[in-house]
């Protein structure tokens, strides 16, 4: 699907998010965090309807997978893309979603909606942790998991 619009775009993009210097670079020479910001401007380029994230963050170290969820959050927000993200990362679940669907055991079935509305000035993945609701929809979401079904 490399045309000229797509490179064009990959370059754009790239630029944008500080990865310009690395564009030939080999995947084992970034880090964990750029291969993933690599692997959505890769997608993002296809300016697909809606991205899918499955556990997108679970091969990194905490503190590596909190700056990547700030940025990747921020990069969805930014491009206005749909996401689904797929995690049993509460905390993850919290930070980046506008809303948490609970699915019950195999078969799956949804269980609950939980909408997540955040009283921020500047509402990014790292701000939410710190926010007063953070603890209120962690409590929420973490007594519906744990109830006998």
């Amino acid at each position: 699907m490399l045309t000229a619009r797509t490179r064009e775009k990959a370059h754009e993009l790239l630029d944008f998010y500080g990865l310009k210097q690395f564009e030939h670079a080999r995947p084992s020479e970034l880090s964990g965090g750029m291969r993933q910001r690599a692997a959505l401007i890769r997608t993002l380029v296809l300016d697909p309807d809606l991205l899918l994230l499955d556990e997108p963050f679970s091969a990194l170290d905490y503190q590596t997978r909190l700056n990547v969820g700030d940025d990747i959050g921020q990069i969805i927000r930014r491009e206005k893309k749909a996401a689904l993200l797929v995690t049993h990362d509460l905390s993850e679940a919290i930070s980046l979603a506008d809303r948490v669907i609970i699915l019950s055991g195999r078969p799956a079935e949804i269980k609950q909606t939980i909408p997540l509305i955040f009283d921020l000035e500047e509402d990014t993945p790292l701000a939410r942790r710190n926010a007063p609701e953070f603890k209120t929809y962690f409590n929420l979401i973490w007594k519906e998991l744990n109830i006998d079904e």
